[in-house]
């Protein structure tokens, strides 16, 4: 297992982002600056939000959870499902056994918005995860405000500084982080900042490269007191089995379900695989 180096060490390592990963961050930030705009209202409305279900909660079972993704497209596969109805397609996620649901918010590559997002949080009674990529606090108390019970923060996206002060930031206004991993480093950045729920991506942001065996080579490596979660590049029931076979405690899964015509059948399909904790270390 990785040992947490201390900030100062991790931020000398650390470079910015490039290729799909870096534009999407550049963007993301002059959202963030426009949306400071709104900020006093975002966090009267994030103080005043009724306290979300836990997503660390309903992620730690016996068998693999599922996290259903809402997503209208993609820069690696185009459209998927343009006219998705957010709310009831989440509905039919939970109805199915899904135990949380994540919706992208990012407007101009993935179709999303904050719109989606608060509709499936008052669709559903069970937590909702903000997927877009947060780089400024405003985005924090944008996800607290629309009902998010969690958000996505990619390490490869922040600085190790930055990724501490959102972490922190979160769990202070009531969001469950999931820091998103792909090699030990940021592995390390993810538990030097008390990460809690990590995810292990198995594309590359930058270059939209899926790897299977990231989630097999970094699964096993965090350590059981965190929520294990993999990510992207699953679509059927063996790949379920692979991850938990690695300890993997949940699986995010968005094009397979996002583009299925039967959603409840979908999610149905990968429900009951075994988690093999013992795979990972202490």
């Amino acid at each position: 297992m990785p040992e947490t180096q201390g900030i100062s060490a991790l931020r000398t390592r650390w470079t910015a982002p490039t290729g799909m990963l870096g534009i999407l961050v550049e963007e993301a930030r002059a959202r963030a600056k426009a949306g400071l705009t709104r900020r006093g209202e975002w966090v009267r409305r994030a103080e005043e939000a009724p306290r979300p279900p836990s997503l660390r909660a309903v992620l730690r079972k016996g068998d693999v959870a599922i996290i259903a993704e809402v997503k209208r497209r993609s820069p690696s596969k185009g459209a998927i499902n343009t006219d998705i109805d957010a709310r009831q397609r989440a509905r039919s996620y939970v109805e199915a056994g899904a135990s949380a649901v994540s919706v992208l918010t990012e407007p101009d590559w993935f179709g999303g918005s904050m719109e989606d997002l608060s509709d499936v949080a008052a669709g559903v009674e069970m937590p909702v995860l903000r997927k877009d990529f947060i780089v400024a606090p405003v985005q924090l108390f944008e996800a607290r405000a629309c009902g998010a019970a969690g958000a996505l923060l990619i390490a490869r996206a922040l600085r190790p500084k930055l990724l501490c002060e959102l972490h922190d930031l979160g769990r202070d206004i009531g969001l469950e982080l999931l820091v998103e991993v792909r090699d030990e480093f940021e592995l390390d950045c993810a538990l030097e900042a008390g990460a809690t729920i990590i995810g292990v991506n198995n594309r590359n942001l930058e270059t939209l490269v899926i790897d299977p065996a990231t989630v097999e080579r970094m699964i096993p490596l965090i350590p059981r007191r965190a929520v294990a979660v993999a990510e992207s590049g699953m679509s059927d029931r063996a790949d379920i089995e692979r991850a938990a076979a690695c300890g993997a405690d949940a699986i995010l899964i968005g094009s397979a379900v996002s583009s299925s015509p039967d959603p409840h059948a979908s999610v149905r399909a990968l429900l009951n695989v075994r988690v093999e904790r013992d795979a990972r270390p202490d």
